[in-house]
């Protein structure tokens, strides 16, 4: 027999001749549900056999029972139609609008509870019908930290970022909104040396105490760093939420945002105390790459896009991404 090259025999018309011929249990079957005559089938086997020099079907059973080889070929061959599938619903969508893919870039002092519910809003929408299910935007989410945020941004490894310093300079290209401000409080476990001394606490008071300090995530971009006092011994942590459960068990004091101490505060775990210098309320803000500078190969501004910014839109969406968070588990 003619030998013929693998990536030839190897077609999508043959993988799902495999899986009619697994399905049904023998040739003859097969052949009904494909419109061809049995020996085509054998024919077509042959060919396939031939080509990756294996046997797929014991022929010493009378029904279409597989090899190994020919089991590992029938699995990797409807894994590779379901991803020949979905990329073909994916390209279509495209072509109507819906990005193959949006990479939102978060800091980590936004509720992720907020975010989860929007994604799962994402997920349930329907704009090819009802028998499609979603929109097909694959969403890729990046936990940023302070600069890390705004860095993702406009080195292009995000086409959103939510919760970048609202007072940083969107350069050309980039476009910025408000979400709201973020009230940062000075905490401590209440058994921390400072929670015992009056208010408010002085600069000299604090300095002799460790500050807890979350990293920025940003590797390019000038890191930045805030109400750290100079020559003060500080423990730095990779997030927020480390951050609190740091202090949570004692370990030092700092600024955190209060609405993510909250029930914290309210249940005793952690002391809030008035400080001299001035208290910290931090804008936070949202920003997107703009529609008038289109990316290379990319629409200037997708459906998937514009829907998280209809979204981000409303009152209500943004104070739920400043304000509601679940408590770190106190230690």
């Amino acid at each position: 027999m003619k030998h013929v090259d693998r990536r030839s025999a190897l077609t999508p018309d043959a993988l799902a001749m495999m899986d009619t011929i697994a399905r049904t249990g023998s040739f003859a079957a097969a052949a009904r549900a494909l419109g061809k005559v049995p020996s085509a089938l054998t024919y077509s086997v042959r060919q396939l056999e031939d080509a990756l020099d294996v046997l797929l079907f014991d022929r010493r059973s009378r029904q279409a029972k597989l090899t190994a080889a020919g089991e590992e070929l029938l699995g990797e061959g409807r894994r590779l139609l379901a991803e020949m599938d979905a990329v073909a619903q994916r390209v279509r969508r495209v072509s109507t609008g819906w990005e193959t893919e949006l990479t939102i870039a978060v800091d980590d002092v936004l509720s992720r509870l907020t975010l989860l519910e929007l994604c799962d809003a994402f997920y349930a929408l329907k704009p090819g019908g009802d028998d499609q299910p979603g929109p097909g935007t694959r969403l890729r989410l990046r936990t940023e930290v302070l600069a890390g945020t705004w860095e993702a941004l406009v080195t292009g490894q995000a086409d959103l970022a939510l919760g970048v310093p609202g007072d940083m300079p969107a350069p050309p290209g980039i476009e910025m909104k408000i979400l709201g401000d973020l009230n940062f409080v000075f905490a401590m476990a209440p058994h921390h040396p400072l929670a015992a001394l009056p208010e408010p606490l002085t600069d000299d008071e604090i300095i002799r105490h460790r500050a807890i300090a979350v990293a920025d995530s940003a590797m390019r971009m000038q890191p930045l760093t805030f109400n750290l006092l100079p020559g003060q011994e500080v423990l730095t942590v990779s997030s927020m939420q480390d951050k609190i459960a740091a202090q949570l068990r004692c370990l030092g004091c700092g600024f955190v945002p209060e609405p993510l101490v909250r029930e914290h505060v309210r249940h005793g775990h952690l002391v809030v105390k008035q400080v001299a210098r001035t208290r910290r309320v931090g804008a936070i803000a949202y920003a997107w790459r703009s529609a008038a500078v289109p990316q290379p190969k990319k629409a200037p501004q997708g459906l998937a896009l514009q829907w998280w910014l209809q979204q981000l839109a409303s009152p209500a969406t943004r104070r739920a991404l400043l304000e509601r968070h679940q408590p770190t588990a106190a230690g």
